[in-house]
This record gives C-alpha cells, structure tokens and sequence, in this order.
C-alpha cells in the first residue's frame, strides 16, 4: 500500500527514515558485518523504537536505502543483482513479482513464523523466494467537500469513472513506473476482460483521466482531497490511492476531523500483497535472514497500519481502531491470478502506454 504513503507526517511523528546519505556505513555490508541494509520504495516506515529493539535483540544496524515508487525500486534491484546495494528488498508486489522472480532477484529463505501468515498470500509457497508482510487495496478516492460543493455523487464504480459528469476529475499513476497504476490497470483488466479493458481506457482517457508518475505526485500534487493537494490548490478531487487512505487525512491532520474528508469509491478496489525477499547476491544474508524475520513478526507487524497504511499478514496481528473505523479493507476487490499477471503485465502495460500516453 504504496505504496503509501504519509510524507512529512512521518518526521513529526518520530519514525524513523534511515537513508542511505545519512548512514555512516557506506556500503551494505559483506558477511559477518553487523550492518544489514534494506532496499525499499520511498513508503518505507517504521517507529523507531520497534526498530531499535530489533536492533538491540539481533545485533544488526538496520541501513534503508530508498529507490523512488515500487516499480521503479524493483526495476532497478533487477539492474542490480549481480552486485546489489542491500541484502533485503522489501515492496515488490504481486503485480511485478513475477518479473523479479523470474530475473532470479531472491535467494530462497524461509522465514521464522510464516505458519503464521495466511496461505492466501503465499504466492511463491513451496519456494520461498520471497515472503509475504502486507496487503491493502489499490482503490480511487475522492474529495467529499469537492462533491458536496458540487451536489454530485461521488463515483462508487469502474462505469461511473467514464460518465460525462466525471470529466477531467481523475489523476492515476503510470502503470509503467507505478505500482498503484498497475495495480489500477489490473483492476479494469480483471473487471473488463482481455476483451474490453482497451476500450474502456479508451473511453476513461477521452473522458479527460490525467497521468502522472507516481503516487507521490498523484496524491499530494494534483488530488484536492489531500493535505499536500489543498496546499497546491490542485484541481483533481479523484485520484487512485488506497482504501487505507483516509484515516491518514484523519490521524495526521491537525486538529483532526470527526471523520475523514476523502472516501474511497468500493467498487474500484484491486488487492495488493506485498513481500519481502533476501537479494540474490546479499552480502550479509545472516543480517537479512534476521531482518526478513523481524518484518513477519507481531512488533512489526503490529506497527506497521499507522506506519505504512497497509494490513498485517500475520494471523492474529492487531488493527488499530482508527485505523478499520477509517480505512477498511475492500468487501470484493478485484484479483487477477499470478500465472495471469506473468503472462500478460508485460503486453498490458505496453498497450497501455499506446492507448494512454500518445
């Protein structure tokens, strides 16, 4: 989730971003070494005290490098692999996770206490290539206020996004260089078929759909439901987000609202898993190993809703309340299986652009 999410907020919250540029270790590390480095996209967070208790309790200095959107980090681990810049990759999803696994990007390990995660989102069971840590869900949200000011209906659908009313409303993602594009881009394939998901993309761009990047730029750039939008004055009041967006407006706004000023269109919704993998050619695969661990435990597992605005994997992991009052799951959201994604992402993503971009 994008995943994805919560910006400046993270600094006054006190979590902890440990970048590359302000490591003291300039490296990742070589066997022995008591530094294990984490490459991840920029959503990356987690509260520093449940880091520095796996720091404590392992031994290892925890470095994170961070390497723009998903699909861009995930591009560039796979440039990489012959001589990679960490030894964990944390964010590739299930929809790039078979372009990793394929340009063998992990090493197998399987990590302590993934009995404990549900066998849904053990996509790569019985290799253990990678290893699953969140899910959330790849959705449109909208502006209230916008809508209300308007007295229009906000969009609940696919359909409603490509009628006239809607004009000129939605910002997305590159489904080339984003995971929430993709994911965004998978949805309407799985609703509409290999033989409709073009022609409504043809109609969703005549209906004046706006692409940008990331989501960074999508959601706190052009969407005028977010902090960030309001502060840019931006004009577009749908953007495709996550279902767990709204309770960060909530618990990061001040003062904070009795409810959340942005809502999520339900029918527009595609489940995202995320995992976890050691890098082929780790330097320090004990360190990894010890961190991959720590990322299915309880602590982190527990922490991560209010961190990363995605949902635990780990059975019997808690859910803050504001977190589910604000941010529940989607009921019925969109799947695509993964042999499907491997076969097809590719030719997808290149008609797409075709339809899309020129």
């Amino acid at each position: 989730m994008n995943t994805k999410k919560y910006w400046a907020a993270v600094v006054c919250l006190g979590l902890v971003t440990l970048c590359a540029c302000g490591s003291s270790d300039s490296g990742s590390g070589s066997a022995g070494s008591k530094t294990v480095t984490l490459v991840s996209h920029d959503s990356w967070a987690v509260s520093k005290s449940v880091l520095q208790d796996f720091e404590k309790q392992s031994g290892y200095k925890v470095r994170v490098l961070k390497d723009g959107d998903a699909g861009q980090a995930v591009n560039k681990a796979i440039l990489t692999k012959d001589n990679p810049q960490g030894d964990v990759f944390f964010g590739v999803d299930n929809t790039l996770l078979s372009r990793a696994l394929d340009n063998g990007l992990f090493q197998p390990y399987e990590a302590k206490g993934l009995g404990q995660v549900d066998s849904a989102y053990q996509l790569d069971a019985g290799k253990h290539r990678v290893t699953p840590i969140d899910y959330g869900d790849i959705c449109v949200n909208y502006d209230k206020k916008y809508f209300a000011d308007h007295k229009l209906a906000p969009p609940t659908s696919y359909d409603d996004l490509i009628k006239p009313a809607y004009k000129n409303l939605l910002v997305t993602e590159n489904a080339a260089t984003s995971s929430p594009g993709l994911g965004f881009l998978l949805g309407t394939a799985a609703k509409y078929g290999d033989a409709g998901w073009e022609a409504y993309w043809k109609k969703l761009k005549a209906n004046g759909v706006k692409v940008v990047d990331g989501w960074e730029q999508a959601y706190n750039e052009e969407f005028s439901g977010s902090a960030g939008g309001k502060k840019t004055k931006a004009d577009r009041p749908l953007v495709v987000s996550y279902a767990s967006s709204p309770p960060a407006e909530v618990i990061y706004a001040d003062p904070k609202p009795t409810t959340a000023p942005t809502g999520v269109a339900t029918g527009t919704c595609f489940r995202q898993i995320e995992f976890a993998g050691l890098l082929s050619n780790a330097k320090n695969t004990a360190g990894g190993k010890a961190l991959i661990d720590f990322l299915v435990s309880k602590e982190f597992q527990e922490d991560m809703p209010l961190n990363m605005f995605v949902y635990p994997v780990l059975k019997g992991a808690a859910v803050p309340a504001e977190f589910t009052k604000y941010g529940p799951a989607a009921k019925d959201p969109e799947t695509v299986a993964p042999d499907k994604i491997a076969a097809n992402r590719d030719q997808w993503v290149k008609s797409w652009t075709s339809l899309v971009l020129k």
